[in-house]
């Protein structure tokens, strides 16, 4: 593998290029945002920070517990679904091998000789749906009791690929970290670069995300599942690119096809949690449609394309129990959806 990135980039450039609006020049009450706030300040004491984003416009921006618009948060899983959309702008430059492709084929010089026979049978689609068949715990709450095992190997995708393989699972849905590492490490075989540099190269730099942090693992490969460190503001900026097909400030970035396959149902997912895309999470709240990139603790993107709205959650992420803000947005905004106003006056965001 070569042209890995370091970890850490220059200083938060404070100015974004996402234009700003009052949440009456969109169509929404002010009063329910604070009172989201409020919530926030009384009931959940590790959130870090809450962005509303409407009709393309930042409306409303909150941090707390002494976190700012300069902080990096760690996004835990939902590094996942920046992995998916890497790997979309990879296929779409003919660097990725098709979707049928073997993962067996793709990383041969990984492969153990203890491989199970079925591994030939793993396509690509199956990691980017998390079907992939391979023997794996997934508790409740998306626990995996396996993931510290498989931290702990200084050979990370031989470990994965030494696992045993359940016929009887393959295509179909579980919550599998190592499916995600693996398709990092076939965007870095296949396009000589760690996902972090490719991000960069392809997705951040085009978006203006300079100050950021992507841990690899102790192959050197970009984890797949974890590790992005990101500012808010920076989030809210990949999700509104996704949530206008891939468009950002009239350029495409990530091929509409892709992120028409990644942020719809691919398969049959959790109750608890919603359908499954490419590495995005997809369901309804409330009667209105959403994709979902998801860590946890609460690192969450929310896409509400009937809404032409993006919401952002940062938390601290090294706790065993914490509470999911869905619930606010439910009671808030969901019930009492506003109006896409594409005629709103904006400004750029100063600081």
């Amino acid at each position: 593998m070569v042209n890995t990135q370091s970890i850490l980039h220059s200083p938060v450039t404070l100015n974004s290029p996402i234009p700003l609006a009052s949440p009456e020049d969109t169509g929404l009450r002010r009063e329910a945002l604070d009172q989201i706030d409020l919530i926030i300040q009384k009931r959940y004491p590790k959130m870090r920070s809450f962005l509303l984003l409407h009709a393309g416009k930042l409306i409303y921006e909150r941090y707390y517990g002494g976190y700012s618009v300069s902080s990096l948060h760690d996004l835990r899983s939902a590094t996942k679904s920046f992995t998916s959309v890497l790997c979309g702008i990879a296929h779409s430059r003919d660097e990725l091998p098709e979707l049928n492709s073997s993962v067996k084929d793709i990383l041969k010089a990984y492969i153990p000789l203890s491989a199970h026979p079925l591994l030939s049978k793993v396509t690509l689609f199956h990691l980017l749906t998390m079907t992939s068949g391979f023997a794996w715990q997934t508790g409740k709450k998306l626990g995996e009791p396996l993931i510290h095992r498989f931290h702990r190997n200084q050979k990370w995708t031989r470990f994965a690929l030494s696992l045993p393989i359940i016929e009887q699972d393959m295509g179909n849905f579980q919550y599998r970290s190592i499916d995600s590492h693996l398709l990092s490490v076939v965007l870095s075989e296949s396009t000589g670069l760690d996902a972090y540099a490719f991000a960069r190269k392809h997705l951040f730099e085009p978006l203006g995300i300079h100050h950021a942090a992507w841990t690899p693992s102790p192959e050197g490969h970009s984890m797949g599942h974890i590790g992005l460190h990101l500012t808010s503001r920076d989030m809210a900026k990949f999700g509104l690119c996704c949530l206008n097909g891939g468009v950002w400030q009239g350029t495409s970035l990530i091929p509409k096809a892709w992120l028409k396959q990644a942020l719809t149902p691919q398969v049959q997912g959790y109750p608890a949690f919603g359908d499954y895309g490419f590495q995005w999470w997809t369901g309804i709240h409330s009667g209105t449609p959403y994709a979902l990139a998801h860590g946890h603790g609460g690192q969450q993107i929310y896409l509400f394309p009937e809404l032409d709205m993006v919401a952002v959650f940062t938390a601290d992420s090294k706790v065993s129990r914490w509470k999911n803000p869905r619930i606010l947005l439910e009671r808030y905004i969901l019930n009492d959806p506003p109006q896409s106003s594409k005629s709103a006056a904006a400004s750029p965001i100063q600081d």
